[in-house]
């Protein structure tokens, strides 16, 4: 993964809010995608924003999840591609914390508390499911854990609603909920 020039120096290696052992290739891919958008769009911080813009980009489970009615996935991804030249713009220049998460824990450099949260939620989900590496589905549904992160914001502006989304597992898949009671072994 190619860095990016911080005030430290040219081409740090961003910092990441979870542990890559935890996460499959394809979340790794959208973190990296997340934070570049972030540096791109000139964010000091990547924020549940831009990894649920990336997600929907790279994860056709988490977009399929996104996509009921049809259609509504294409909206969310609207929505994103506004962020900066319209929608979002009040988001400009703050850190998104929206006091649902803890923060008191702490979190990675470059990344907002909410996103970090979020990642490291994403990990938690994938071991509850007793599964070892959280997939895209485990982090749409650690996005949407936080109803007043900016990732919901857009999500209920596109008409979805994150509880909904958070509630709802795919086919195949058991929800949240349903691995709470199964101890330190999902499955």
């Amino acid at each position: 993964m190619g860095g990016v020039y911080s005030d430290q120096g040219p081409w740090q290696e961003p910092a990441r809010p979870a542990d890559d052992a935890h996460l499959t290739p394809g979340v790794r891919a959208v973190i990296a995608d997340a934070r570049r958008r972030a540096v791109r769009d000139g964010d000091a911080q990547a924020d549940t924003a831009h990894l649920l813009h990336s997600l929907l980009e790279h994860d056709p489970h988490a977009r399929a999840a996104c996509d009921a009615p049809p259609g509504r996935s294409a909206q969310v991804l609207g929505y994103l591609v506004q962020r900066s030249i319209g929608y979002g713009l009040r988001w400009r220049g703050s850190v998104e914390d929206s006091g649902e998460i803890p923060t008191l824990t702490l979190t990675a450099p470059g990344w907002s508390p909410a996103a970090a949260a979020a990642l490291r939620g994403a990990a938690e989900l994938a071991r509850l499911r007793g599964r070892e590496e959280a997939d895209g589905i485990d982090l749409l549904h650690a996005l949407t854990a936080d109803p007043e992160c900016r990732a919901a914001d857009v999500l209920r502006a596109a008409g979805l609603d994150p509880d909904e989304l958070h509630e709802t597992p795919l086919p195949g898949q058991r929800g949240v909920r349903d691995c709470e009671d199964d101890g330190p072994v999902g499955g």
